[in-house]
């Protein structure tokens, strides 16, 4: 029987049970400044060493995004910053931001991306222009973007020529690198597409690691909202439907049964190229946090109690 992606909740087997804890081991989250304001202290919701990225939203003062990296690397988490390379005007203003994350925060990881601007501000339009500034040699991680269901800014006729080209550069450079790499994607809501993604890409010799996009806990209406801005492909499908059913319309989303069918056919196929989860806290960071705690996502109890 195929899995309900929002069926309620039930008891899950066992070995379900420890697929998904292992799947959920070591995830990282994403936050953005204006929102991490409003989290008094992050050691109350997320397990020491999380890896949290700072989405770097065009018109965020770079004061701000150098701020929040500042207050969460002293919190205890590596943080990884957005760099999206389209509202970045030239090179001595990505020094500048360089050296202010890493004298100011410690920073020594990196999600590269073209960014969601379709024109840029300046001499960037592409993660692989920033690479090739050289400008992050000696950082100890970079990771750059994936999209299971495709990119329309890349590939505008529906293929994904561009995008694998592309793809095959990055695995290139990470083949020659000294930094660690991976790819973080787009959150989805159907987990065969995404599978189906994975074992192409290793088909087509791009073995840089997949950290799966997953939307976390919302109503569905926010997750429509997003999953439309951001231009989620297929699997929009899932959600559009759960719309039509009105016993449905007005439960909140939760990422269960996505999240444990990828788990499951990694459990069943140890060498599958996703190697960890990225939650999109759509619905919240404390409401993403408490589920992902209650899934087995944690190392230990977080370090500060409510």
């Amino acid at each position: 029987m195929a899995l309900s992606i929002f069926r309620k909740k039930e008891a899950a087997p066992v070995g379900d049970k420890a697929a998904v804890e292992a799947f959920l081991h070591g995830y990282s989250i994403e936050v953005m400044p204006r929102t991490a304001e409003k989290v008094e202290d992050f050691r109350a919701l997320l397990p020491r060493g999380t890896r949290v990225y700072i989405a770097h939203i065009d018109g965020t003062p770079i004061d701000e995004m150098v701020a929040t990296a500042r207050r969460l690397n002293a919190e205890g988490y590596p943080v990884m910053p957005h760099f999206p390379a389209r509202i970045i005007k030239d090179k001595a203003t990505l020094a500048d931001w360089i050296a202010r994350y890493q004298g100011e925060a410690d920073v020594k990881q990196a999600l590269l991306l073209a960014g969601g601007v379709s024109t840029p501000h300046g001499d960037f339009h592409s993660s692989m222009q920033l690479i090739e500034t050289g400008l992050f040699d000696g950082f100890e991680r970079l990771h750059v973007a994936g999209h299971p269901e495709g990119n329309k800014d890349i590939d505008a006729d529906g293929s994904d020529r561009n995008v694998m080209e592309a793809l095959r550069w990055k695995q290139a450079f990470s083949d020659r690198s000294d930094a660690k790499m991976a790819m973080a994607t787009q959150f989805c809501f159907d987990a065969k597409p995404v599978i189906a993604w994975v074992n192409r890409l290793n088909a087509g010799g791009i073995r840089l690691p997949v950290h799966i996009g997953v939307a976390g806990p919302a109503k569905l209406q926010t997750l429509i909202k997003f999953a439309i801005s951001c231009g989620v492909g297929p699997s929009l499908k899932v959600l559009q439907k759960r719309a039509m059913d009105v016993t449905k319309l007005l439960l909140p989303y939760e990422p269960n049964d996505f999240v444990a069918e990828l788990a499951a056919h990694k459990a069943a196929n140890p060498g599958f190229g996703i190697e960890s989860v990225h939650f999109f806290p759509l619905g919240g960071i404390k409401t993403n946090a408490t589920w992902a705690i209650e899934n087995g996502g944690k190392s230990g109890v977080p370090a500060v109690q409510n």
